[in-house]
């Protein structure tokens, strides 16, 4: 839940530097000087590249919130089973270990969202941002019944 709390209280805090910004092009084009004008112009840009990629984010989050809270319901959520060092991080063996087992599973149904979300999950557990995010996007295509693009 403290997630939820950051990410709307950043959000929030993001749409309102994006109207600052706006307010501020909108001065910027009211000036007349032409320089003053083009930065006023690009400054309308802004807003309108980070709305679309919160929106982007946001969008994906409430997905992945969708099926993990599905797959809580069918108990088919992955176990942490993951060994910890003393300060809390996991351990890289272990979670290569998982991520070892969940890709197999993934090969063997490669059509079920489920095995992508666990995926997914094992390749955050492994550090692996990009390539979590990229199977979290499958697994959503595959749940909502879309052709997932290749990676």
């Amino acid at each position: 839940m403290g997630g939820k709390i950051t990410y709307v209280f950043l959000a929030t805090v993001l749409v309102l530097v994006f109207g600052v910004v706006a307010m501020e092009g909108v001065l910027l084009l009211l000036t007349g000087e032409p320089a003053a004008m083009g930065m006023g112009a690009v400054a309308f840009l802004l807003p309108g590249v980070g709305g679309w990629f919160l929106w982007k984010n946001t969008r994906f989050a409430r997905q992945a919130g969708r099926l993990a809270t599905e797959l809580e319901a069918e108990g088919g959520l992955p176990l942490d089973e993951l060994k910890r060092t003393e300060g809390g991080r996991i351990d890289r063996d272990s979670a290569d270990e998982v991520f070892a087992r969940r890709k197999a599973e993934t090969e063997d149904s490669p059509d079920d969202w489920r095995c992508w979300f666990r995926l997914a999950v094992a390749y955050h557990d492994a550090r692996d941002t990009p390539r979590a995010r990229k199977a979290m996007q499958r697994a959503i295509a595959l749940h909502e019944g879309r052709r997932p693009v290749s990676a």
